[in-house]
């Protein structure tokens, strides 16, 4: 029998990273969760415990320590990486710029040493659309120019650099960069979800906090984009389906021959307001809005040209908008306050 292999998820408490670990468990993976807990609840955990019905190794630590790295390479065998550690609200990162570089930036070069010295060269790193910038035009394709309007998409964009760089300077490196969209939804049983500290930077939270009581009206920034309605389009794809890309892109880590880069989408842009309207309808719950001016470093529209995640992963979202809301919802009612509610 195969021995298993053990994956490093590091961000695993968080809202993408709880997510994957449960289906990097059901595909057969042992996973070990490193994570400092800034921005994530030790209560996630406990639940895909429970979803999973085993236990999981939980390594409190920061990537910027690399002591904390050490003693989980030194102690583990670790087979590959899944990095999606990292701060990722965009106004905060123009407020506090270097709050971000020295997170987002310097805790992944901390992490690549470590990973190197221990022998560990596959990483599959946890990057955004946001490094698009402001795409001429839709949907954006991996060979689309890169740039970025805020700090937190600059964080990402360095680092997909610094691991190019990586690659042409030791071929032995297996590297996929996936850039995700608008990753939105909870998992289906209702036990994890999104559960952002603080008003929510991301539009789905901001709507199911709204519509359960615990904000007065959602915030919509901005109606005068050149967009169908006036507000911004995205590309909303369910987070269990964005989760399975990532078991995708291990599965087949191994053949690639060069850093690949793969947007992980729908290929579909929704407004602000389908969104609302879609929210609405599946939940029967009416959601109060106020138009508000335009945030800094947001653009009108951004969705995906997925061709090439179904050519290189065999991977395509499988989930509606309205499945999106629906989980939402139900993740929202069970637990009002987040992780806090129980």
């Amino acid at each position: 029998m195969m021995k298993k292999r053990t994956i490093l998820v590091t961000g695993g408490a968080g809202y993408i990273g709880s997510h994957t670990a449960i289906l990097l468990i059901e595909a057969g993976y042992d996973i070990i969760i490193f994570d400092n807990f800034s921005n994530s609840s030790r209560k996630s955990v406990k639940r895909v415990e429970k979803i999973v019905n085993q236990p999981i190794i939980i390594v409190e630590g920061d990537i910027r320590n690399k002591n904390d790295l050490e003693k989980v390479f030194q102690s583990h065998t670790i087979h590959a990486v899944i990095h999606f550690a990292g701060l990722k609200a965009v106004g905060e990162s123009v407020e506090k710029p270097l709050k971000y570089y020295d997170n987002n930036v310097y805790g992944t070069l901390n992490l690549c040493e470590v990973m190197a010295k221990n022998s560990c060269k596959t990483i599959i790193f946890s990057s955004s659309a946001a490094i698009y910038g402001d795409p001429a035009s839709t949907p954006i394709s991996e060979h689309f120019p890169t740039s970025a309007t805020n700090p937190y998409g600059r964080s990402k964009l360095f680092i997909e650099e610094i691991l190019k760089d990586l690659y042409l300077s030791d071929n032995e490196w297996k590297i996929v960069l996936l850039r995700y969209f608008n990753p939105i939804g909870a998992h289906p049983s209702g036990t994890i979800g999104e559960d952002p500290s603080g008003i929510p930077n991301n539009l789905m939270p901001f709507i199911s906090q709204t519509a359960i009581g615990k904000r007065e009206y959602l915030s919509v920034f901005g109606d005068d984009y050149d967009t169908a309605d006036g507000t911004g389009v995205r590309d909303y794809i369910h987070v269990v389906d964005l989760a399975q890309g990532h078991v995708k892109a291990l599965e087949k880590i191994d053949s690639f021959k060069e850093v690949i880069e793969i947007n992980l989408g729908t290929g579909e842009g929704y407004s602000v307001l389908d969104v609302v309207k879609a929210f609405e309808k599946v939940t029967g719950v009416k959601v109060p809005y106020k138009i508000e001016p335009r945030r800094a470093g947001d653009i009108a529209s951004c969705y995906a040209d997925v061709s090439y995640a179904k050519q290189v992963l065999d991977w395509e979202s499988t989930k509606t908008l309205e499945e999106m809301c629906a989980d939402t919802w139900y993740w929202q009612k069970q637990n009002p306050q987040g992780y806090k509610s129980h």
